[in-house]
């Protein structure tokens, strides 16, 4: 087996060479250096099916330096999932399953979009936590269903990134040994050799947060093989880092064990390349040995599948509930009547919507069984604890709650979210403060990019913070969102549009959703029906208050602004129209004739009001409109004065209208 693993480990780097250099273009680096690797995990240790990618108990393999994306691309193909040689060939090319990075949905066998470093290794610690869960969840005394492990490859890049820290220290603490990182140590950065940058004990560093630690050689296959074992059968409550000391570049002499062999320097070597790697002079070569292995060991891989099969359907029938409730979640399956569950608030409420949507979510949670509720240590302040549920606590033996504490990690709280969207048993919801919203914007981003269908909680939306100042004032943070494509964005105006806000997020299945929710306490709309501000907000925008008489005039506001522009339209006359615009993305979606409908080109006269950023307003209304919105950062003052000093008032309103 050594023999072939090589051989394979050689037929691997020939792809690697011989695509980046056909493209001009790629990371030759790691797919040469870490083929060792690849060749013990897809031809040796993984649990995997080629021919069932999504198989719930297989072993999921990440790759957090996407860069080094034909290291994945050749192994798929070895290993014999759908990626056939034309993809391979067709590398970073219009339409291809190969695209520069690998990309959640179109490639067989990727299991995230890992584009920003470090990005993936906190997405296998979502992954590790929603096998937690399952496995809490579904496995029974009498069948063991889902006892699957979570890889990830890194680099040095990953780990010098700040959120494969917070992701490695929630792991550590959380006892996720379900969990192996392999370390690509090659002592190498893309700009010099890594000591220009970094000088410390990865190794040390984990050991702190609860890891266990291997060092090996990583072309050592044998060395590599014993060290996945060992992780494997290792349930000692660590997850397990495997430093693997490699070459950069290894196969090509001229630029191998240094900075040149990141990116793709080395393709123009390709014809001595594959010479030293005694590969024929033919491109895109796979041996016939290596084809065969792969054959034979995919037969293996089937045969254990299909004992797994049997005892699923073992487990199934005797477990029908859970059985349901396990197709439920990967179905992502919404009760139907979900609005209905939610009762509508009283008349004359005045509350915070961030209240308000504490008091939503405990029915939508009851409902919904599989949804996770996170925060960064704001749950006391976010108010997204879910009551009927425990806390997901491994290391206290309770790994199946549903309220997970992040800690004060944002960006990592961001990146295993999408861990556990990735893996499509949980829907992963989480919060914080609206400013620190960006902290987690490259994890929104890919998010969107991969149509995951998570949702973000985000609190004291706007200058209504008050005395916390402009650093906790978001003016510019919820329309920093709304330009990230596929992202909703709901900023409610009530109690009513709360419940809405969180339904509506619930139900969409094919991207993410950030809610928006005050600090400070708005009235209920009560002269306007539930039913009415419900489905208003699920189409984005609708009328809040008709005209009375022939239309003159319309004013615009989302979130907390709302109430303002219904006072201001009462003094400004009875031709005034008020529309409640929670969700840009929502009403843009709609029919040209809705969207006519609630705002008729024929009136020009438009004014909307926002705290917050004026910018993306100027769309709806026109260059004969008026935006009042906060250019600028806020105040350190009580919140209605900063509102009242920033001109979010009905008298500005009226001003304007004038």
């Amino acid at each position: 087996m050594k023999e072939i693993l090589a051989e394979a480990a050689n037929n691997a780097r020939g792809l690697a060479i011989d695509a980046i250099h056909k493209c001009s273009s790629g990371h030759l680096g790691l797919p040469l250096g870490a083929a060792e690797i690849g060749a013990v995990l897809y031809g040796q240790s993984l649990a995997y099916n080629p021919a069932d990618p999504k198989w719930i108990n297989r072993d999921r393999f990440i790759l957090s330096a996407g860069h080094g994306s034909m290291f994945l691309y050749s192994w798929l193909h070895l290993s014999g999932y759908d990626l056939p040689l034309e993809e391979v060939i067709n590398f970073r090319q219009l339409g291809s399953k190969t695209p520069g990075h690998p990309e959640f949905g179109e490639t067989p066998g990727v299991e995230a979009t890992t584009g920003p470093l470090g990005q993936g290794i906190g997405n296998a610690v979502g992954y590790a936590v929603s096998g937690k869960m399952a496995a809490a969840r579904f496995n029974t005394e009498s069948h063991t269903i889902i006892d699957h492990h979570v890889f990830a490859l890194a680099g040095d890049g990953c780990l010098q990134e700040g959120v494969s820290a917070e992701a490695a220290a929630f792991a550590g603490h959380f006892n996720l040994d379900n969990l192996i990182l392999i370390y690509d140590s090659n002592d190498v950065t893309l700009d010099a050799m890594a000591v220009k940058t970094q000088t410390e004990d990865t190794g040390a560093r984990f050991e702190a947060m609860g890891w266990d630690t291997n060092t090996i050689d990583g072309h050592d296959l044998d060395a590599i093989n014993e060290a996945i074992t060992k992780a494997k059968s290792d349930d000692n409550g660590k997850p397990k880092l495997i430093i693997c000391k490699t070459e950069i570049g290894r196969g090509i002499p001229e630029v191998a064990g240094t900075a040149a062999g990141h990116g793709e320097g080395g393709a123009k070597f390709a014809a001595s390349a594959r010479s030293g790697l005694g590969l024929p002079e033919e491109t895109f070569h796979v041996s016939e040995n290596v084809s065969s292995y792969f054959a034979e060991h995919a037969k293996g891989l089937a045969e254990k599948y299909d004992e797994w099969k049997i005892k699923f359907d073992e487990w199934s029938s005797a477990n029908p509930e859970k059985a349901q409730l396990l197709s439920d979640g990967l179905g992502g399956k919404v009760p139907e009547n979900l609005m209905d569950l939610v009762p509508a608030f009283d008349a004359g409420t005045k509350l915070a919507t961030r209240a308000a949507g504490g008091e939503v979510l405990q029915p939508i949670a009851e409902a919904m069984p599989m949804l996770v509720s996170g925060s960064a240590d704001l749950y006391g302040s976010t108010k997204n604890y879910i009551k009927s549920a425990t806390d997901f606590e491994p290391q206290n033996d309770s790994p199946e709650g549903r309220n997970i504490w992040f800690g004060i990690r944002e960006h990592g709280m961001g990146s295993i979210m999408n861990g556990i969207a990735y893996d499509g048993i949980f829907r992963a919801s989480g919060a914080t403060f609206a400013v620190f919203a960006d902290y987690m914007r490259p994890s929104i981003r890919l998010a969107a990019l991969a149509h995951l269908p998570t949702i973000y909680i985000f609190t004291h939306d706007s200058v209504g913070v008050g005395e916390d100042g402009p650093t906790h004032q978001p003016v510019e943070t919820v329309s920093g969102l709304r330009v990230i494509p596929g992202l909703d964005v709901i900023r409610p105006a009530d109690t009513e549009e709360t419940a809405a806000a969180f339904v509506g997020a619930l139900q969409r299945s094919d991207g993410p959703t950030a809610l928006m929710l005050t600090r400070q306490g708005i009235p209920n709309m009560d002269k306007i029906s539930v039913e009415e501000r419900r489905s208003g907000t699920l189409r984005g925008g609708y009328i809040a208050k008709k005209e009375e008489r022939d239309l003159t005039a319309i004013l615009l506001a989302s979130g907390s602004e709302v109430q303002h522009a219904m006072l201001a339209a009462e003094k400004i006359g009875d031709g005034v129209r008020v529309v409640s615009m929670p969700c840009f993305e929502r009403f843009d979606r709609e029919p040209q004739e809705y969207r006519e409908e609630i705002l008729p080109s024929s009136c020009t006269k438009r004014i909307a009001i926002e705290a917050g950023v004026s910018g993306l307003w100027w769309k709806y209304v026109g260059d004969k409109g008026k935006v009042i919105g906060i250019d600028r950062f806020g105040i350190s003052a009580p919140g209605e004065t900063v509102m009242t000093e920033l001109s979010m008032t009905p008298e500005a309103l009226i001003e304007a209208a004038q």
